[in-house]
């Protein structure tokens, strides 16, 4: 039934902003632009924003995007404007994880398996 997920999107109050702070995490412009939605293609992902959808806040759920070095990119979130929601830390099984808020006020979580 499920295969993987497809796209996430993210509420975005202030569509300007998020846009502007996604296009420096991601490194990449978004492929799709318009007043109502911005997406990005992330490796055949979808990151959208909307500027409709109800603030999420920190009660909406987290989408960990797998990174090679958690460490540093969540380091890279925070220098660009998001504030720590869960430090870094090993959860178990190789398995490293933390999350930050980002200034639209979505959590943007990294997750990456340590190399032995």
């Amino acid at each position: 039934m499920f295969q993987r997920i497809r796209t996430i999107v993210y509420s975005a109050q202030h569509l300007a902003a998020a846009k502007a702070f996604y296009t420096q995490a991601l490194g990449q412009e978004p492929y799709f632009e318009e007043p109502y939605y911005v997406g990005f293609d992330v490796n055949g992902y979808e990151l959208g924003l909307d500027p409709n959808a109800p603030a999420a806040g920190q009660a909406g759920p987290i989408t960990y995007w797998r990174v090679t070095d958690v460490d540093a990119a969540h380091a890279r979130l925070v220098a660009l404007g998001a504030h720590v929601h869960e430090a870094v830390h090993d959860v178990g099984g190789g398995i490293r994880l933390g999350s930050v808020v980002a200034p639209c006020g979505n959590v943007v979580g990294v997750i990456a398996e340590t190399t032995a």
